[in-house]
């Protein structure tokens, strides 16, 4: 069991620090105990090969695993040329940005859901998939690993049933978990382990045994209305769930090796060491034995 833990992007202690580049991550982090980053280009993709290969280098040294965060702009279930031209811009430079640097998954957000036709949505959005994992093939990007991304709202494509659907489409799409989301689109669904357990069942059920064992999950305190997910908390902040405890156990107890990003805001890196330090302690008491 190899558990990694890391930020998703750059947390405020690291400029408070005095460092500038994203280059300097790898060290930064593994000086912390982490090793892994989640690269963010959620506002498009922006970085040039040359630094994305030094990134990769400098990650590889530092033994950091990245991955990679595409834009908020892909939207799966778009119908306007326009929109869907756009996202395939976008899916396509994420995954050349993930191969100069050796990351894997490329996480994205499904799109936008349909107050209309939900299911309509869906199958857009399945056919898009299909067309954009062909275009990654013709792009010799084949091999780059996508990863679809829970969400946090219900109104937004991308509940569990729907994301695993997504992985049936080829063996290079896997599941980003993210069970903050989950939570949230939810309403506090994820209050015990059982809760937990289920969510990794069912991956289990449709993906198998290995999809479970190398899940690429997203974590952190949401807070949450009627209508899901409002914004990222932090530790620091009481009274927002989930709590890592229950994941933890289920890791141990299923002997799981997964990549655990930390999207709290602004305390990414201290909040993915204090959800490192819960495994230990839950690992330290025999949990699952």
């Amino acid at each position: 069991m190899q558990v990694r833990f890391g930020p998703a992007g750059n947390p405020d202690s690291f400029y408070q620090e005095g460092y500038k580049s994203s280059l300097d991550m790898p060290r930064w982090l593994a000086g912390k105990g982490l090793n892994a980053y989640e690269y963010q280009c959620v506002r498009g993709v922006h970085i040039k090969e040359a630094t994305a290969r030094k990134l990769g280098e400098a990650a590889r040294q530092c033994g950091v695993a990245l991955s990679l965060h595409g834009p908020y702009y892909i939207n799966l279930a778009a119908t306007d040329p326009s929109i869907k031209a756009k996202t395939r811009r976008h899916f396509l430079d994420s995954l050349r940005a993930a191969h100069w640097m050796g990351a894997r998954p490329v996480v994205f957000h499904p799109g936008g859901g349909s107050k209309a036709d939900r299911a309509a949505a869906f199958r857009q959005a399945r056919k898009n998939l299909t067309e954009l994992l062909a275009a990654a093939e013709d792009e010799g990007l084949g091999e780059i690993i996508v990863a679809p991304e829970t969400m946090g709202k219900p109104t937004q494509l991308g509940n569990l049933e729907e994301i695993l659907e997504f992985c049936t489409l080829g063996k290079q799409v896997v599941p980003a978990i993210d069970f903050g989301h989950l939570h949230a689109a939810g309403a506090g669904a994820l209050s015990g382990e059982e809760h937990f357990a289920a969510v990794l069942d069912r991956v289990e059920e449709v993906l198998g045994k290995e999809a479970v064992q190398c899940l690429h999950i997203h974590f952190s305190p949401v807070e949450f209305t009627s209508a899901g997910e409002r914004r990222h908390r932090t530790t620091l902040d009481e009274g927002f769930g989930p709590d890592f405890t229950y994941l933890a156990r289920q890791i141990i107890k299923r002997d799981m090796s997964p990549t655990v990003i930390c999207e709290s805001n602004g305390r990414q890196a201290e909040d993915a060491m204090v959800y490192q330090n819960i495994l230990q302690r839950v690992t330290g008491m025999g949990e699952g034995k």
